[in-house]
């Protein structure tokens, strides 16, 4: 499993709920971006959230982080992007 890690900041913390709700109301992952899991944190005191998108393989991860490079962010986007990191997840625990 692999994992491409976004962080973004200055987003406006009003604009978090937006996220969810444009995340939760999609179908799946748009063309382009072979993602198996999506997860965003945030902060709402400091406008950060980090996206968190799972790939099943590296070769699927590299096809993702293409596409989501060569995407515009709308100009309601939640903050500008600080940083991206490519992973491989060592672990993958859920702990009861």
């Amino acid at each position: 499993m692999y994992a491409r890690i976004a962080k973004f900041e200055g987003a406006d913390p009003e604009g978090f709920d937006a996220i969810k709700a444009e995340i939760e109301s999609g179908d799946g992952p748009p063309p382009g971006i072979p993602a198996k899991r999506i997860i965003v944190i945030g902060d709402r005191s400091s406008g950060t959230t980090h996206t968190l998108v799972f790939f099943e393989s590296e070769e699927d991860m590299a096809t993702g982080h293409a596409t989501l490079n060569e995407m515009t962010p709308p100009s309601d986007s939640p903050g500008r992007r600080a940083s991206v990191d490519l992973c491989e997840v060592i672990v993958e625990r859920s702990v009861d």
